[in-house]
């Protein structure tokens, strides 16, 4: 079952159920007066299959997707997969052992991504910073986090990050990481009683310029390094998240060191049985 937040045609704020080509706006209760409400029940399908709805509204280009989060944290790994280890270790010859541990390390690389208000949803603009010249989207299945950090669901993430600011300096990270649309997250929650084989979630990504695919590339969960249950629970280690979080699971494709990504290019991410991620890129 796949869940969304969107605007319909009096701006509201609305949740739906996204099914075939066409969404289905749910009417809530009190009891699911929100998504992060939905995805905090025991079994958020039930909870979503209970719910009263409206008329279908067809899936056209003028549907105003929203990222679908409320007032979740979002939070990433990184060096999860075998590419990203060897991407970090070119970007920072001052930090590469550092990158080589950690991707062999019982304890993940686990940071603070995003605010809520940070994150931006289908066809919504992402951001490279003004003061970087190094600038790539990193694919990543992103976990769909209970507040009793239970994984209810999948849904499609862009950690946009500043390779030549953390190369710089490994310190540097969370200015890499985290600023303004600096995330992208959506369009859909694919929510599931029991997560698909790792085999089964391709993760696909292709950067358009000026109408041309400058970039193409695939891979598989398969090729982590760690388990998403073992990230869930170095996350939950004296932590709490009592509105649930997001969870990003790292990127196994990297473009090569010569590619940056420039302002007006389309940055088009998918995963299997989730859906595609598109979003324009800005800067300044």
């Amino acid at each position: 079952m796949k869940v969304t937040k969107f605007l319909d045609h009096t701006d509201t704020v609305r949740i739906g159920r996204v099914e075939s080509d066409e969404i289905i706006p749910l009417q809530t209760t009190n009891e699911f007066r929100t998504l992060a409400d939905l995805l905090a029940a025991e079994d958020p399908i039930a909870a979503v299959e209970s719910l009263n709805h409206d008329s279908p509204v067809p899936i056209t280009d003028q549907i105003c997707w929203l990222a679908p989060i409320d007032q979740q944290e979002v939070w990433a790994a990184g060096v999860t997969y075998k590419r990203s280890q060897t991407a970090r270790m070119e970007e920072s010859e001052a930090a590469a052992s550092c990158y080589d541990r950690v991707y062999q390390a019982d304890r993940p690389e686990i940071f603070f991504k995003a605010t809520p208000n940070r994150v931006r949803g289908h066809h919504e603009a992402l951001r490279i910073r003004k003061d970087a010249k190094w600038n790539v989207p990193e694919p990543e299945v992103t976990l769909v986090l209970s507040p009793a950090l239970k994984i209810v669901g999948l849904t499609v993430g862009n950690d946009m990050s500043s390779r030549d600011i953390e190369g710089e300096n490994p310190l540097y990270l969370p200015q890499a990481k985290c600023y303004n649309q600096c995330a992208g997250l959506g369009p859909v929650i694919q929510l599931y009683r029991e997560l698909p084989a790792v085999e089964e979630i391709g993760i696909d990504l292709k950067i358009e310029r000026e109408g041309q695919i400058v970039f193409d590339q695939q891979t598989s969960a398969s090729q982590m390094a760690r388990s998403f249950e073992d990230l869930v629970q170095w996350l939950g280690r004296d932590n709490d998240f009592p509105n649930g979080a997001f969870l990003m699971t790292g990127t196994g494709i990297v473009p090569s060191n010569d590619f940056t990504l420039s302002p007006s290019d389309v940055v088009h991410i998918s995963i299997s049985g989730v859906g595609t991620l598109s979003n324009h890129i800005v800067q300044g």
